[in-house]
């Protein structure tokens, strides 16, 4: 099954290092960066675990639950963690669900049958507080997360939400933003009183105030 953007992401009970959760009870309210690894003990996802960690605070402020996954058990998942906190100079607070059995990897779609059974078990699904799936992106083994780019994605979602708007190519905090082509000049005028730059009638960027 693939998932797409709007649906509700599938509900799940089971055990993490933090005791075990109902998803849905666990995140609504929150937005969730819940993303996954083939396994334990592996090398780029270990800087990855560590990274998120280290970011508890960017997470925090923008009210966003990470929630890691790799297919082993709770236990392995322990062991893991503490090289993770060294290797990475961090403390790991955030749960990570142990999937042992695949479950949860394979009612998220994350399990590619290209690749060998865990290879491709590293997916990254941002999740609203209503549940609803509005990012995905898969990674290869090789290849590192780009951690600025999860945060700035957070970033666009949560202030699109705002305001009616979109974020162009690159955007981050503080740059122009286009205003929706749906939104009359007139409308924009009452929405928008800092006025706006016009290119095309259907491409006006104007600063967030």
């Amino acid at each position: 099954m693939s998932l797409r953007i709007g649906t509700i992401a599938p509900n799940f009970n089971i055990e993490t290092t933090t005791g075990t959760i109902d998803f849905h009870e666990w995140a609504k309210g929150s937005w969730t960066f819940f993303f996954s690894h083939p396994a334990d003990y592996t090398p780029v996802c270990t800087t990855e675990m560590g990274r998120t960690a280290q970011l508890a605070p960017e997470f925090a402020k923008r009210n966003v639950k990470p929630l890691g996954l790799s297919t082993d058990t709770v236990e392995e998942h322990l062991g893991w963690i503490k090289d993770v906190n060294e290797t990475q100079n961090t403390v790991l607070e955030f749960p990570i669900v142990a999937d042992k059995d695949k479950k949860v990897a394979e009612l998220y779609d994350m399990i590619h049958p290209d690749e060998d059974d865990n290879a491709a078990i590293r997916s990254v699904y941002i999740i609203d507080p209503d549940l609803k799936i509005r990012l995905t992106m898969t990674y290869p083994m090789t290849v590192g997360r780009n951690f600025d780019e999860i945060l700035r994605v957070i970033d666009a979602l949560q202030t699109t939400d705002k305001q009616e708007v979109a974020c162009p190519a690159d955007w981050t905090p503080g740059k122009p933003v286009i205003i929706r082509p749906s939104l009359s000049d007139d409308d924009a005028k009452v929405k928008f009183p800092q006025g706006w730059k016009t290119l095309r009638p259907y491409l006006r960027l104007t600063d967030l105030k």
